[in-house]
């Protein structure tokens, strides 16, 4: 296995990573209607857009022996409205600041890798990335009726904060947590 920065040219990749691993993450959470209507073509225009954009996330892909994208992380400065997914303000933990935190915003892997140290490995490179950026702090949010990610996370050092919302995924109603963890635990030398 290999870690490397993502390209635009990884779009259509990263596309099949997601809606795969959405697919068999979330079957009997998300509704079959919504997780089989995830179109991957749709999805890997989405990832060109991100990946060319200003402001572009940093995406990390996670290659088999064979060159094949398994894994991807992507981690961005923390929302601005910072408190919560929806935007909305949360509940609970304390406001976390952009300049100093960042959002891993997406970890997703084939199922096929899953158990395999994929994701522990490309997560270890994504708190490295987080660090080499300068941010203090680091959050995420997760499907709350989703065990093994959140075991995952926890395994990893991340814990929930407290904060929670609900949204509406595929029309169902999901709570998800805010989990957190300290990249940093002494100031930064000006060095």
């Amino acid at each position: 296995m290999s870690i490397r920065r993502a390209l635009p040219s990884d779009a259509a990749s990263l596309a099949a990573v997601h809606v795969r691993s959405w697919r068999a993450a979330y079957r009997g959470l998300v509704p079959d209607p919504y997780l089989d209507g995830l179109d991957i073509a749709e999805r890997a225009e989405v990832w060109r857009e991100r990946l060319a954009g200003p402001g572009a996330p940093v995406v990390t892909v996670a290659e088999d022996e064979g060159g094949a994208i398994a894994a991807f992380s992507s981690f961005r400065a923390w929302p601005a409205d910072g408190e919560t997914a929806d935007g909305s303000g949360g509940r609970g933990g304390e406001p976390l600041v952009p300049s100093a935190t960042a959002e891993l915003s997406a970890l997703y892997a084939v199922p096929e890798a899953w158990g395999r140290g994929v994701g522990r490995a490309l997560l270890a490179a994504t708190v490295d990335g987080m660090r080499e950026a300068g941010f203090r702090k680091a959050g995420l949010w997760v499907f709350e009726e989703n065990p093994r990610a959140r075991a995952f996370y926890e395994r990893a050092g991340w814990r929930p904060d407290g904060t929670a919302v609900t949204e509406d995924t595929g029309g169902r109603l999901l709570t998800e947590l805010r989990y957190g963890i300290t990249l940093f635990t002494e100031p930064l030398s000006a060095s």
